[in-house]
């Protein structure tokens, strides 16, 4: 038999950079291109919201941090 079994395609979730299967809900952040589909907040309990809620802003301030760079680095380069 020729059957060849491949390992799943997976993307990455602008978000919060987690891998996602393509043209699906981020389970992480429940965010799918850019827009907030579902609250995955709503169902955890207070401790474990406040930890996800921590996770998240931080992922945010990362990536704000990430694009900084890059208008430093491109305002850096002479033409």
């Amino acid at each position: 038999m020729h059957l060849f079994l491949k390992g799943p395609v997976l993307a990455v979730c602008p978000k919060c950079k987690k891998p996602v299967r393509p043209h699906t809900i981020c389970h992480n952040c429940g965010y799918y291109k850019g827009r907030e589909v579902i609250d995955v907040l709503t169902k955890l309990e207070k401790k474990e919201r406040k930890e996800k809620q921590k996770e998240l802003q931080s992922a945010e301030k990362a990536q704000q941090k990430e694009k900084l760079m890059d208008l430093e680095e491109l305002s850096k380069k002479k033409f």
